[in-house]
């Protein structure tokens, strides 16, 4: 049984930085793309970043180029998504995605998604 389990979740000043993981067990995660998305309450599910399976590309949307960073640890299972100069704007549930082509992960149909975990940035 697959499984993505997000953590590092939670509620932060605005210019802070938090670091998610997502911890994937039952999948040959070296096989998989994987990536991040988040929701905010009454808006649709946006993209966020995606790493290659052994790390050589990344994409970030626009909003958060420069400010996040997406890597990966193919020895522990684990996709990292580092946040910095965090706003209110980026308070959301964050979800790790896995799929098996890097643009299934843009796309957003992922084969396996994580149960997401919240940030939420006051100003």
């Amino acid at each position: 049984q697959v499984q993505l389990v997000e953590s590092g979740g939670g509620s932060v000043q605005a210019g802070g930085s938090l670091r998610l993981s997502c911890a994937a067990s039952g999948l040959t995660f070296s096989r998989y793309s994987t990536g991040w998305f988040r929701q905010a309450p009454q808006k649709e599910r946006e993209f966020v970043a995606v790493i290659s399976r052994y790390g050589g590309s990344t994409d970030y949307a626009n909003s958060v180029k420069g400010r996040f960073t997406i890597s990966r640890d193919n020895a522990k299972n684990t996709v990292y998504l580092q946040l910095g100069n965090l706003k209110p704007e980026d308070t959301a549930v964050y979800y790790c995605v896995a799929a098996g082509t890097y643009g299934t992960v843009l796309s957003g149909r992922g084969d396996y998604w994580g149960q997401g975990t919240q940030v939420t940035v006051s100003s």
